[in-house]
């Protein structure tokens, strides 16, 4: 019992920590790449307290519900979008025993579990009542639909190479000569699972310039907060999938495991990042074009080729 609370300490704790450090790292880093001034003053040396003074104009912001919304749907959709990820968690593994639970599904788990989290965003777009959030909320349905489909298949190249759905016995089979004979499904399970997240350049169903925010348009206060917390969260949950699955998790010399699988999440939390100062948004045409005739051939072309090495081994 005493081992189980303390695994599951942890993943709460990373849970809470992890997407406030990530949170922090993106105002720093856009400041730099953008020349930002703002996220570089709050609390004087180099903006240390900009998290803190977004937390605080979050909370003091007044909690406004549309007199036409469905009010149930409206309240409960920023936890729908956010509380699957934190049972994601607790079946990701972080070191060779840091985990909550080992499931011999643990893949299938996972991206089931994510895919629910996609619904809080249409769910908040139909009760706002309001024409742009029902339209981001279309624009999310219609993305999660695309998006789906590479993701699993990228995945299932890996599950298939391994022998096992389980995300430990993948990392127990995991050899470093699989970084190049997986890069594209890698590759490909990355940039689908950002569409998922709807972050930059895939976020068309937020789009401020054209739809306000999307599903987003009618919230404020804490429960806006919560949905961009959702987003944070989806971040460190991607970043520990993409390690887990394509770079060999704690696989590393020299340090303890744990922090090698620290490090690869936090650089590729640093490419989300980049990602979003360096590209502009896709049209809705152009988003779903990558899908179709570009992720999904290669997610095809990767589990054939991972069938073909299995076959000569």
């Amino acid at each position: 019992m005493l081992d189980v609370i303390v695994r599951f300490a942890v993943i709460l704790a990373v849970f809470l920590l992890l997407p406030l450090i990530i949170g922090q790292t993106e105002h720093k880093v856009m400041a730099h790449m953008q020349s930002r001034l703002g996220p570089m003053y709050a609390g004087r040396f180099h903006g240390w307290a900009q998290l803190i003074a977004d937390g605080v104009k979050f909370a003091q912001k007044e909690d406004v519900i549309p007199a036409a919304a469905d009010r149930r749907i409206f309240m409960i959709a920023p936890g729908v979008a956010l509380v699957p990820y934190l049972v994601v968690l607790i079946v990701i593994p972080i070191d060779k025993n840091g985990f909550g639970v080992n499931l011999d599904l643990g893949l299938f788990f996972v991206l089931a579990v994510m895919g629910i989290g996609v619904l809080g965003s249409i769910m908040a777009g139909w009760a706002s009542a309001n024409k742009y959030s029902v339209l981001g909320g279309m624009r999310s349905a219609a993305q999660l639909m695309s998006y789906e489909l590479p993701l699993v298949l990228a995945a299932s190249s890996v599950a298939m190479a391994a022998g096992t759905l389980s995300l430990p016995g993948i990392l127990d089979q995991w050899q470093w000569w699989w970084l190049p004979w997986q890069a594209i499904g890698g590759v490909v399970f990355f940039v689908a699972g950002l569409a998922e997240l709807r972050r930059p350049p895939f976020d068309m169903p937020i789009a401020e310039s054209e739809i306000i925010m999307g599903p987003m348009t009618e919230y404020t206060g804490m429960r806006f907060a919560l949905f961009m917390l959702a987003e944070y969260v989806g971040i460190v949950v991607l970043s520990f999938l993409t390690t887990v699955l394509f770079l060999g998790g704690w696989h590393g010399p020299f340090l303890a495991g744990w922090i090698w699988t620290l490090i690869k999440v936090f650089l590729l939390a640093f490419v989300v990042i980049w990602l979003r100062v360096s590209f502009p948004r896709l049209r809705e045409d152009q988003l779903q074009k990558l899908a179709w005739v570009g992720l999904v051939p290669l997610a095809l072309v990767q589990l054939a080729l991972t069938g073909v090495v299995k076959v000569l081994l």
